[in-house]
């Protein structure tokens, strides 16, 4: 990933026109999330009609991933491009897989959401607590050829992040994408527990005290979510990466300052 900044999926947003629009500022761009198998699709389905939420419901969720890495395929960005997902079972994974393999893609397996939709589904956040269904969706994954990436939620009660990376780098993961909530210090953990793994860091990321927090912590890379359609923040990130280890100046600069030379 280069520069390491990705840009992190969107639900109902992070298509590939959203991806081409900050393709200047990163290396990587994680299109998603979408539902993969009926019994997801449902969970998403009664979010979309609970609450003022936008998400992805294509018809055909496989056309759609290669319609949407199709148009990103098309253009000279120099931008890696994955997609998180989300599926109740294996066979969903690997079907996805196949499709972002032909395509050089990433499959980013979603267990991260924590709507109450999803957990009842068996989605998102409740992979955390089933590291065996888990680590079978990465291998999955894995036996199409693609590259696989995880994207986990820290402080969930009763989950080992160092052992659920563990056991997804066993299982022939690639990368975990680390929403570290208010606990940068996991990237380090994470990254000790499985150090062949590229941990992308997630949270906050808005500026260069907090690029540094979490390079200086262990992580390989950055991600931006909500903040990732404003260029202000995307430039001030891609700043900060770009001086990473070699920059001058204090790691604990002013949040929403932009360095030396970074306009507005």
């Amino acid at each position: 990933m280069d520069p390491p900044v990705a840009l992190a999926s969107l639900s109902g947003e992070a298509d590939a026109e959203w991806a081409r629009a900050g393709a200047d500022y990163a290396g990587a761009a994680f299109l998603g999330g979408i539902a993969l198998d009926a019994t997801s699709r449902e969970a998403v389905r009664a979010m979309v009609a609970d609450r003022d939420r936008s998400e992805f419901l294509p018809e055909d969720p496989l056309a759609w991933i290669d319609e949407q890495l199709d148009s990103l395929a098309g253009d000279d960005l120099g931008l890696r491009a994955g997609v998180n997902v989300r599926a109740t079972n294996a066979g969903a994974i690997r079907d996805a897989a196949a499709v972002c393999a032909d395509r050089g893609a990433v499959l980013e397996v979603n267990a991260h959401c924590r709507q109450a939709e999803l957990r009842a589904a068996g989605c998102g956040e409740t992979l955390l607590a089933d590291t065996g269904r888990l680590s079978g969706y990465v291998a999955a994954a894995a036996d199409e050829g693609a590259a696989v990436s995880v994207k986990v939620r820290a402080e969930v009660d009763g989950v080992d992040l160092a052992g659920t990376a563990r056991a997804v780098a066993d299982a022939g993961a690639d990368a975990i994408h680390v929403d570290a909530m208010d606990t940068e210090d996991v990237v380090g953990v994470v990254k000790d527990a499985a150090p062949e793994l590229v941990v992308i860091a997630n949270n906050g990321v808005r500026d260069r005290r907090t690029v540094r927090e979490y390079l200086a912590a262990g992580a390989d890379a950055v991600s931006v979510g909500r903040p990732s359609d404003d260029p202000r923040v995307m430039r001030r990130v891609r700043a900060a990466v770009d001086e990473w280890p070699d920059g001058e100046g204090p790691p604990d600069a002013t949040p929403g300052t932009d360095p030396a030379g970074v306009s507005r």
